[in-house]
């Protein structure tokens, strides 16, 4: 067997474990290439990393995956084998991490003025902080459980919070400063790499975002290919396997298609790594052309 994941999270970001941790559980759950694709940082690729994916026969595809912003509505970019030491990538990076710490002070004094308990000192440590990280300080705090069945009639999922609460429209709602699909495409173009809009099955669910909207964001956006290889968990915990509709989405718009589990942590729910517990058939060579696809 020949297996891939061209989406994983660490520490670096929202996952909850570091690199080296994750090529650990690669390697026990014998996949063959990974690519870390944190949001809007590229911290994790340390020569360390690198000498110890070497060790563990794991073959590293350089990622990343850039939070952006168009018409009121939230994409997530995936960079593939790009040069990390880009100026232009490396600066924006800074620029987009400096607005997600001015969300974070903003968002926490609109929590707080709603009557939320917010660990702003323990929020502030993180390095890429996300709506997840805000989200998990709030709903695992028991001093704001009455105030959450208030609004929830129960315990929101952290995912329930983000989209009842924090995004736009909802009481806690923060404009955060963003870069648009286009210009995220054109970074990673200009450092070398392929341009993948990710996960395309969760648009529709997410933010209404219609079929035609979305093909003519990735003629905008030129993007290479389309990560249809998928498995969505909507925020009731439900699985979403459109594949095979992607996969011809794909097709029709001549772009390569790539795989990934988008591993955050590990639960009963969420896809594991190399996506290893999904219903869905891709043989070795499909994902062995998935790679060449990206590296050439």
């Amino acid at each position: 067997m020949f297996n891939i994941d061209l989406h994983i999270h660490t520490t670096c970001s929202d996952g909850k474990l570091t690199p080296i941790e994750i090529l650990d559980l690669a390697k026990q759950n014998k996949i063959n290439a990974i690519s870390i694709t944190d949001h809007d940082s590229i911290d994790a690729y340390t020569k360390e990393f690198y000498s110890y994916a070497n060790k563990c026969n794991i073959q590293i595809i350089t990622g990343i995956e850039i939070s952006t912003k168009i018409n009121h509505k939230t994409f997530h970019v995936l960079g593939y084998h790009f040069d990390i030491d880009n100026s232009e990538l490396k600066n924006t990076l800074k620029s987009i991490k400096n607005a997600r710490i001015d969300y974070l002070y903003n968002v926490s004094y609109k929590l707080e003025s709603l009557g939320f308990y917010i660990n702003l000192d323990n929020l502030k440590e993180i390095d890429i902080v996300t709506k997840a990280h805000i989200a998990k300080d709030i709903v695992n705090n028991e001093k704001n459980n009455k105030l959450l069945i208030h609004y929830f009639q129960h315990i929101p999922s952290y995912g329930e919070f983000i989209e009842g609460m924090m995004n736009e429209g909802c009481p806690a709602f923060v404009e955060k400063i963003s870069i648009t699909p286009i210009k995220a495409s054109e970074l990673i173009r200009k450092a070398g790499g392929k341009v993948v809009l990710a996960h395309p099955v969760c648009y529709q669910y997410e933010d209404n975002v219609q079929l035609t909207e979305l093909l003519s964001l990735l003629d905008d956006m030129k993007a290479d290919g389309l990560e249809a290889i998928y498995i969505y968990v909507d925020k009731h915990f439900n699985k979403i396997n459109e594949i095979e509709h992607w996969k011809q989405i794909a097709k029709n718009k001549h772009l390569f298609i790539t795989m990934g589990s988008d591993y955050h942590f590990t639960d009963q729910i969420h896809p594991m790594i190399g996506l290893l517990n999904e219903d869905f058939h891709v043989t070795d060579q499909q994902k062995i052309q998935i790679l060449n696809h990206i590296l050439d």
